[in-house]
């Protein structure tokens, strides 16, 4: 495999397998969310498109947010705690938020694309063995190009990678750029109400889930559900050392 980064800039230009990253708090979320019972995440853009969304589907329950603050209207914000304990078997869901959903959206030349967290990081790994793409690009959607806002979803991508190469990485210093990135510290922030501190323990509670989470087209819409690690191939490690880089 050959690996790239990609930003919510180039990632239109990615092709092959694309795994779009957004440890806080989207695919974090949706991870619960998933392990909470959710049938489907359907994955769109903007706040209107949520709402016309739930016109067409009356049941289905939206969760998001806007600059990482609530959306008024909306069923569920992107806090992670709040899939704890609730049952959402058989339940469709709307995901909008302002970085994760966003990668997905532009991410519009992928054969195969994925979201990913470090709570399903272990499956996301192995669903790429599985389906042995030649390219891989990870779409860092809170990269902001200057100093290390977004270091939280570049450390998921770099612990990936790491699993794709056949090595086994300790989790620890990967898991601590999460906590320490810029995002991670707004947690220990008492100005920063939106953003509750015990979303930061889920979001770096590695492997707590044995499914990736896949992305099919479908009728114009972006569909997300849960996948075995090794549905549709067997798993191989990678070898190939070739470096990884920023998509121009």
């Amino acid at each position: 495999m050959n690996y790239h980064r990609a930003t919510l800039e180039t990632c239109v230009n990615a092709e092959g397998a694309v795994v779009v990253i957004d440890v806080i708090r989207a695919f974090t979320s949706a991870a619960y969310a998933f392990g909470a019972g959710a049938a489907v995440i359907t994955l769109v853009s903007t706040i209107d498109e949520a709402f016309a969304l739930r016109q067409q589907n009356p049941d289905a329950l939206i969760m998001g947010e806007d600059g990482g603050k609530p959306i008024p209207g909306f069923d569920f914000s992107n806090s992670p705690t709040h899939y704890l304990d609730i049952d959402l078997s058989g339940h469709s869901l709307i995901q909008r938020t302002t970085h994760g959903t966003q990668g997905v959206v532009r991410s519009v030349r992928a054969d195969t694309l994925l979201t990913a967290s470090f709570p399903c990081a272990r499956a996301t790994a192995a669903r790429l063995r599985a389906l042995q793409p030649q390219q891989v690009t990870f779409v860092i959607t809170g990269w902001e190009g200057d100093g290390l806002w977004g270091d939280e979803d570049m450390a998921c991508a770099d612990y990936l990678e790491a699993l794709l190469r056949g090595l086994d990485p300790d989790p620890a210093p990967y898991l601590d750029r999460v906590r320490h990135s810029p995002t991670g510290l707004l947690f220990a922030d008492p100005t920063v109400t939106h953003f509750s501190p015990d979303d930061l323990p889920l979001c770096v509670a590695l492997d707590r889930f044995d499914f990736a989470m896949q992305v099919e087209r479908q009728d114009g819409l972006l569909h997300m559900t849960p996948v075995a690690a090794t549905q549709g191939g067997e798993e191989s490690a990678d070898g190939d050392c070739a470096k990884p880089r920023f998509m121009a």
